[in-house]
């Protein structure tokens, strides 16, 4: 397993109580092994000082791992509307998602039995392959979610495949109320029969076997309890015992948290309304910097979004709202409220209240464009905003005994912290790395600055330096782009000019 400087920490115990996220100690990361100075920097230390650089901020979407903006390649009922009425190829429909300026990453969400049909064996649906070919084609991303059961198909179509059905039981759940237009019972698989644990780990084995590093894998959402795999099965009762309920859920998460070693997994924010052990295993989840997930942003429990705004600053948060799902810009129901804000700009812009790090832009790619064009001002300011945006935005150079020291105040002006940590490259003028280190987990967090230090060789002469960032989490080491425009070398590094020991700008006791 990589190290990525995180620890782990026990799970919680059994009947997880519900608490505010605000303030909650969910554990500190370990420090990393190569961690920079991040002061405090006292003014006793130096020989004399100055600004050597400066930046602020580009309104530029900038694309960076651990963020961004997630197309549809498959929802739980299929791919684009076209596609499903037979008037697009999936091909054709991928490519719609790609041509939408914002799109990151295509993310699949479908049934079990659409990835696997016996024992032992992936079968993976077309949408598969032709998912992950374009998305490197187009130098995109991928994220999927597997599905145990839905609220369609059944009874001619369950979400397992059919040679499970045969042996794992399933439990019958009996609606709240009447009169809602579903069916008065579903069928749901027994979470806690041993069948089911046996063949959830051997499909994530399957899986991480064939994809757990791949390049092209963004993150994946943990199979979890009830419809969609969100933790829930919506106003129908769970018939089974709580306890017997949370322990096997734990038992689910931390096998799947053991299984995918080299991937970001998410964790739905569902609030327990099942009596499934969400709370538990939201609370495991959070103590191993998992990502977390919400599925609704306006019509939402409150403390379903508390947690997703105050969850540990060093996770992502990737928004979904399925209500306009078709971003359809001639929906009779679309409408604008007193200062002209549509009711999907304003799905829009709640996932900056949130902190958001990745929001869903779902299968209708032809919608987006059309959407986007009549539209611009909810996405733009989205792009301007949504994640992390870093940048130095103050350099200082300092004389530290004989040699120079930089001292970097970098600030995020993104709504989201840093999803792992961030690792700094100090290169010389002649393109040799000259020193690397990394923050501390989620640094610098959202809104706010953090300040590290670089001593430079003794001797070292050039006049400039260049500083260049990547995101170090479970995946390794990835490069991002910092979020300014001043001096960004075509490489992507941050130039530093600096100045000689006799310039007349250093400044001292003043």
């Amino acid at each position: 397993m990589k190290n990525t400087g995180l620890h782990a920490v026990p799970p919680p115990a059994g009947g997880c109580p519900e608490h505010l996220w605000q303030g909650f100690d969910f554990g500190v990361p370990a420090p990393a092994l190569d961690r920079l100075p991040q002061g405090p920097f006292a003014i006793e230390d130096d020989g004399g000082w100055l600004l050597a650089g400066s930046s602020t901020p580009d309104a530029q979407y900038r694309a960076n791992p651990g963020m961004g903006f997630v197309g549809y390649a498959w929802e739980e009922s299929g791919p684009s509307l076209m596609a499903r009425a037979g008037r697009e190829t999936l091909e054709q429909h991928l490519s719609h998602l790609l041509a939408f300026p914002f799109t990151d990453v295509l993310y699949i969400r479908c049934d079990w039995r659409d990835v696997q049909s016996a024992p032992g064996q992936l079968a993976l649906s077309p949408i598969w392959e032709h998912t992950f070919d374009m998305a490197r084609k187009a130098g995109k991303r991928v994220a999927f979610r597997i599905q145990s059961s839905q609220t369609g198909g059944q009874p001619e179509r369950y979400s397992l495949p059919d040679f499970l059905r045969q042996r794992i039981p399933y439990v019958t759940l009996r609606k709240f109320r009447t009169g809602s237009g579903f069916p008065d019972t579903y069928q749901e698989p027994d979470y806690t029969s041993p069948a089911f644990f046996d063949a959830l780990c051997e499909l994530n084995r399957l899986l991480a076997d064939r994809f757990d590093g791949d390049p092209a894998l963004e993150f994946v959402d943990l199979m979890m309890y009830g419809f969609w795999g969100e933790g829930h099965t919506g106003g129908y009762h769970n018939p089974l015992p709580y306890q017997a309920c949370e322990d096997a859920f734990l038992k689910m998460t931390a096998a799947q948290m053991e299984i995918w070693r080299h991937t970001p997994l998410a964790v739905n924010v569902q609030t327990d309304i099942s009596r499934a052990g969400n709370r538990a295993v939201q609370e495991l989840c959070m103590r191993q910097g998992t990502y977390l997930r919400t599925d609704s942003v306006l019509i939402n429990e409150p403390s379903a979004n508390e947690h997703m705004a105050h969850r540990p600053p060093h996770t992502a948060g990737i928004i979904e709202d399925g209500y306009f799902r078709y971003f359809d810009p001639d929906d009779p129901r679309l409408a604008a409220d007193s200062a002209g804000v549509t009711n999907i700009e304003n799905t829009i812009l709640h996932t900056l209240d949130l902190g958001g790090s990745y929001f869903s832009l779902w299968t209708e790619g032809q919608n987006l464009q059309r959407y986007y064009a009549r539209y611009p001002d909810a996405f733009n300011a989205l792009g301007a905003r949504m994640g992390y945006r870093v940048r130095p935005s103050w350099v200082y150079q300092r004389k530290r005994g004989s040699r120079m020291e930089l001292v970097l105040m970098l600030h995020n002006d993104g709504v989201a912290s840093i999803p792992g940590r961030l690792r700094l490259s100090l290169y010389a003028e002649n393109g040799s790395l000259l020193s690397t280190g990394t923050l501390d987990a989620g640094q610098p967090f959202a809104g706010r600055t953090r300040q590290c230090a670089f001593l430079l060789p003794e001797g070292y002469t050039a006049r400039t330096v260049s500083v260049a960032a990547a995101l170090r989490d479970k995946k390794g080491e990835r490069p991002i782009r910092w979020a300014c425009g001043q001096n960004i070398r075509p490489d992507g590094r941050f130039e530093i000019e600096l100045q000689p020991a006799d310039s007349t700008r250093w400044r001292k006791d003043v």
